[in-house]
């Protein structure tokens, strides 16, 4: 799993304001659709731009409880969200949620669920602190999804298994609608995203990525430093020579509480 010092924060401060983490998060805003005096429960907040921007929706006569584990996340979410009373951050997990039963109208998570070792367990949790006819909307990658050109593919599959280890569940989108099925919600829509890419962006998704992995592969010591290298390396090469080329696709998956 990622660890999301001082360093990963800034750096997911950045692109997490660019264009393509901006419509993954637009994708779950819609399907949520935040009302004045909503409270909304934002499950595994980060650094707080959804919960600002949830916050700003529901006005000041609502409230935002954004939850996350990591002390850094938490401080660049309270940080952006100062100017807003009814926003509070707190510390809690997707499984274990520092919320009372059915206290809020609607929650939800952005890439968090590919984390997580029991996924029924946190929708569960969900559930439990959703009022009847609450939304549960959740955000996430489908790895399978990825399309990414290299001129040497096998070196390209090592370095997707190696970022592999980083989450729990790649399927995520799959999974999901029989999940929420089973604990008691109505799927109401799978709704996809898909970020495609030519150009090698400074604020795009897959930048982030190309940074991430060659940190992440390096640090656990997956594959020889030179190799994560050369496979970084290679795709700034191809990005220069006109020859990028990236894809993954966001789902948005979203389920009403009975």
């Amino acid at each position: 799993m990622l660890e999301f010092d001082e360093e990963t924060t800034r750096l997911l401060d950045s692109v997490y304001e660019g264009a393509d983490v901006t419509r993954r998060r637009r994708g779950s805003f819609d399907a949520l659709k935040p009302s004045p005096g909503d409270t909304i429960a934002d499950i595994g907040c980060g650094n707080g731009l959804l919960t600002a921007e949830l916050a700003r929706a529901v006005g000041g006569t609502g409230h935002v409880i954004g939850i996350d584990p990591s002390d850094a996340m938490r401080h660049s979410a309270e940080n952006r969200c100062q100017t807003y009373d009814w926003v509070k951050i707190v510390e809690g997990e997707a499984g274990r949620l520092p919320v009372k039963d059915a206290s809020v109208d609607k929650a939800v998570s952005v890439q968090v669920y590919e984390y997580l070792d029991d996924i029924p367990a946190a929708v569960g949790e969900a559930y439990r602190c959703l009022k009847p006819g609450g939304l549960l909307v959740i955000g996430d990658i489908h790895f399978d999804s990825l399309i990414w050109f290299s001129e040497d593919p096998a070196r390209m599959a090592r370095m997707v298994r190696a970022w592999d280890e980083h989450f729990v569940e790649r399927g995520v989108p799959a999974l999901l609608p029989p999940i929420l099925t089973d604990a008691g919600f109505e799927v109401e829509g799978v709704a996809p995203v898909t970020v495609c890419d030519t150009q090698l962006r400074p604020d795009g998704l897959a930048n982030m990525l190309i940074v991430l992995m060659e940190r992440f592969t390096k640090s656990k010591q997956l594959l020889p430093d030179e190799e994560a290298a050369a496979w970084a390396d290679e795709q700034r090469a191809l990005a220069m020579q006109g020859k990028f080329f990236f894809s993954l696709t966001h789902f948005v998956v979203s389920g009403r509480k009975l």
